[in-house]
């Protein structure tokens, strides 16, 4: 009888730990879900086979081999990332988010700066607007909720232009080539990568940098805390084998 009480125990504590430790991995380690942004380039988009890849993706994937976890990645843009981890569908964020205190004070929960970004202005290839000099009575497409975006709203009086918001970049960019809005803002890296890959039928005006700003792995939770710790174990590890510059020298030369 005792025997098979206690067999009987093993397979309800095997039935929990199999139900209840969903973020364990079947080699122990543990598995996170992450989400991120769409259509980034270089730093996170979809390349002609249809594989996620970029700077943040070849990252995250470099720190957790490093630290031994494994993830599920959510590609689902920079809005739809950030709502998952507020209410718990994911576990944390790598989307080429700025790190800033506004945020920190809004609940985010950043790594180390991974790397550090301006953000600038683009204008169609025919365009004459060669600075901020010339956006008198014009509009400037930003993403919504980016640093861009906020970079935009802090000089439009300046400068007397019209911010208009997107959610994705790539509606952003479509709207400039297409004649909607006169300029769009967001980060350097990006808007040179797509630009010179042929990505961007637009030009980028230079002078319009403003501050750099570092990007930062993100929770929402503070018991996620644990995947804060592992990213910024795991990126000072990378940083010292070599591994982040030749990630870095992939994409950006």
């Amino acid at each position: 009888m005792k025997k098979m009480l206690a067999l009987v125990l093993a397979a309800v504590l095997c039935f929990c730990l199999v139900a209840c430790g969903g973020n364990q991995t079947s080699e122990g380690g543990k598995n996170f879900v992450i989400a991120t942004d769409k259509g980034f380039s270089p730093f996170e988009f979809q390349d002609a086979s249809g594989n996620i890849v970029g700077i943040d993706m070849d990252i995250l994937a470099a720190i957790a081999e490093d630290q031994g976890f494994t993830y599920d990645l959510q590609y689902v843009g920079w809005d739809a990332a950030i709502a998952a981890c507020q209410v718990g569908q994911a576990d944390g964020m790598i989307a080429g988010a700025s790190i800033t205190e506004e945020r920190k004070n809004n609940g985010w929960t950043f790594s180390d700066g991974y790397y550090d970004a301006t953000q600038g202005m683009a204008v169609a290839k025919d365009s004459a607007i060669t600075g901020f000099a010339d956006m008198k009575g014009k509009k400037v497409a930003v993403k919504n909720g980016t640093m861009s975006n906020q970079y935009a709203e802090s000089i439009k009086d300046e400068y007397g232009f019209e911010v208009v918001t997107f959610a994705t970049s790539p509606d952003m960019y479509q709207a400039v080539t297409g004649g909607q809005v006169d300029a769009c803002m967001d980060d350097t890296p990006i808007l040179k990568y797509n630009i010179k890959i042929g990505q961007l039928d637009m030009k980028f005006v230079e002078g319009t940098e403003n501050e750099p700003a570092q990007y930062g792995f993100a929770i929402f939770d503070a018991s996620k805390q644990e995947l804060i710790d592992l990213f910024n174990a795991g990126l000072k590890n990378i940083r010292a084998n070599g591994k982040y510059d030749e990630i870095i020298a992939k994409y950006l030369g």
